[in-house]
């Protein structure tokens, strides 16, 4: 955890100080690190993905999303698509799988949006 004179905004990711923690390029570096680990793997072969951090926080935003809806998907047709395969008694497993993955998934969105709007500049200032 990183010490700071104050902490990021609410859902900011732990891995990453907030802008003014530190050198602005250190703290570019710490973002797109933790940006490139909630992409695909290919992502990091792409020179403009890396850098570019805004193009980063971007096209993570969007795979984040699509990962969201595919997991609404799955939510909405899994009792169809699994009832043969399956025991009945692993329904709840599944489903509770689902709903702790569109957890994760929401924090990361959030997360991502966070990073996003300070690699485009914004401040974010504590609230009393």
């Amino acid at each position: 955890m990183f010490e700071t004179s104050r902490p990021g905004p609410p859902g900011w990711p732990r891995e990453v100080p907030p802008p003014d923690a530190q050198d602005v390029e250190d703290w570019r570096a710490e973002a797109v690190a933790w940006l490139l680990d909630q992409a695909p793997p290919e992502y990091r072969s792409y020179a403009p993905v890396r850098h570019h951090p805004v193009l980063l926080a971007w096209l993570v935003g969007h795979h984040v999303e699509a990962q969201r809806e595919a997991v609404r998907r799955a939510t909405g047709t899994a009792r169809r698509d699994l009832s043969q395969q399956l025991p009945p008694e692993v329904a709840p497993q599944v489903f509770d799988v689902l709903e702790r993955e569109d957890l994760r998934l929401r924090r990361v969105a959030r997360a991502v949006g966070l990073l996003d709007q300070a690699l485009r500049g914004r401040r974010f200032v504590p609230r009393l």
